[in-house]
């Protein structure tokens, strides 16, 4: 039976200054048809989260080399930044979500303009809703947040396991069904989030810790809290908390013309995936590194 471990928290981490986006990293594991076993990364987190994620890698006796499927649940740039050290690994993504990030909305700060570039730098597999990577382990099509979000559904011991990504952010989402932030559309997005609900027994948020939902509807967290937080004191003049329960919904300006803007630039797209020169190649990766800062 698949098992799913968190490499890399997720954590609902937010300032006035800038997002942390702190994304959880997952590793998912079992056997596929031929019963040959596999080492699926789910999301790839940002470069500041490098290091930390060579040293989850090692933690559970792998490197990099041992991964050989990276699945993104959406191509923001908090979820894709890592994906060049897995080289040897098939990169797997929803058709909508790989040919809109080589021409992203001038307003989507989530997804650059390299981003395109980025994700033709490993092999890649494109997936639909219901798609089996291994036995147990199958793809959630949950658009809305980004055209083409995906979950992974994993058969675990523990019940039906959903790796969501930022179709469901934050546990509190499951009780006001509202994505905070959507880039593609609003209604979609909702209704991504009840058929994550509706499949679930267990939910891992694209920023927040895995959980399950009572029968009373709260929310009963599966793991601890843990986070220290350096070069800063308590006490320190002007540092402020403010009430993060639930934040504001907020929609990209220009949503209204995601659509046919995306249907427009079907062509473009196209030739750029087919343009795109590959000059990531597998080099030996540390097995473990430290937290560092360059």
């Amino acid at each position: 039976m698949p098992t799913i471990d968190i490499l890399l928290p997720g954590f609902a981490l937010d300032t006035d200054q800038g997002y942390p986006a702190f994304c959880g990293v997952f590793l998912v594991r079992g056997p596929d048809a031929a019963g040959r076993p596999r080492n699926i990364l789910v999301d790839a987190a940002h470069v500041g989260r490098r290091p930390f994620l060579w040293t989850a890698l090692a933690e559970h006796g792998l490197s990099a080399d041992d991964i050989d499927t990276v699945v993104l649940t959406h191509a923001h740039w908090d979820h894709v930044q890592n994906i060049d050290l897995f080289p040897s690994a098939t990169l797997v993504l929803h058709p909508d979500e790989r040919r809109y990030a080589h021409t992203p909305h001038a307003n989507d700060w989530a997804t650059p303009a390299w981003t395109g570039l980025l994700l033709e730098q490993l092999p890649v597999r494109e997936v639909l809703d219901g798609e089996e990577l291994i036995p147990g382990v199958a793809v959630l099509a949950l658009p809305g947040h980004s055209p083409g979000s995906i979950g992974l559904v994993v058969d675990t011991e523990a019940g039906r396991a959903t790796i969501t990504g930022d179709a469901l952010h934050f546990a509190y989402v499951a009780t006001t069904g509202r994505n905070p932030l959507v880039f593609w559309d609003a209604d979609q997005a909702e209704h991504s989030i009840r058929r994550i609900l509706d499949v679930s027994d267990v939910i891992y948020p694209g920023h927040d810790r895995p959980f399950r939902l009572a029968p009373d509807g709260a929310i009963d967290y599966l793991a601890p809290f843990a986070l220290t937080l350096t070069g800063i004191r308590p006490d320190t003049t002007g540092l402020g908390f403010a009430d993060s329960s639930a934040r504001p919904s907020w929609v990209m300006p220009g949503i209204q013309e995601q659509l046919a803007l995306y249907e427009k630039n079907a062509d473009d797209s196209r030739r750029r995936i087919s343009r795109v020169p590959r000059v990531v190649r597998p080099v030996p990766a540390p097995r473990a590194a430290g937290p560092g800062s360059g």
